[in-house]
């Protein structure tokens, strides 16, 4: 509890403040309409993301989070290619393997893993919850290493997750046929 109380060194606020731009990324990113720049303002959030778990000495998470840019690009390119998917899951796991430092290192791995499957091959309702549940464990480790706009970020996410998911529910209940696309 002291360590609240005293004041933050020059790389704790950096890792704030990356946090802060990544959870404004995140914003731009999800009131915008169009996909190529959801896109690529989802992938500018990674990169503030991935300062900041370097900023705060969270390495897996860093090195996972940068390894979501590169899932965003190839799970949008290659829907539904297993191959491809469990070559970024294997990948994931080294690159854990290799960086993990702490039981916590847990949480960026499972939010690698949920999201590397949802992106891969859910599509809807099914697509959202398990990107939930990877926002959820992303919003854990930033609870965990003390990151205010990441937690901010993520809990935005799953509040935006969770109203699309009932949007989707009513538009299939009230159109049985629709279906979400790309």
């Amino acid at each position: 509890m002291t360590e609240l109380l005293t004041e933050p060194t020059l790389v704790e606020t950096l890792g704030q403040i990356c946090g802060l731009v990544a959870l404004a990324f995140c914003i731009a990113g999800f009131a915008n309409k169009n996909d190529d720049r959801l896109l690529v303002l989802l992938i500018s959030a990674n990169v503030a993301f991935a300062l900041m778990f370097a900023f705060f000495e969270s390495w897996t998470a860093s090195a996972l989070t940068v390894l979501v840019i590169v899932r965003i690009t190839l799970a949008r390119k290659y829907q539904g290619n297993w191959p491809i998917m469990l070559a970024m899951l294997a990948v994931n796991l080294v690159v854990a393997w290799f960086t993990w430092k702490s039981p916590t290192d847990v949480f960026p791995l499972a939010a690698a893993v949920f999201g590397t499957v949802a992106m891969f091959m859910l599509r809807g309702i099914p697509l959202r919850i398990v990107l939930g549940l990877a926002a959820l464990c992303w919003m854990l480790n930033n609870i965990v290493i003390g990151s205010v706009g990441g937690t901010l970020a993520e809990g935005m996410v799953l509040v935006t997750n969770l109203i699309t998911i009932i949007r989707l529910y009513r538009l299939q209940k009230k159109y049985p046929d629709f279906s979400p696309g790309r």
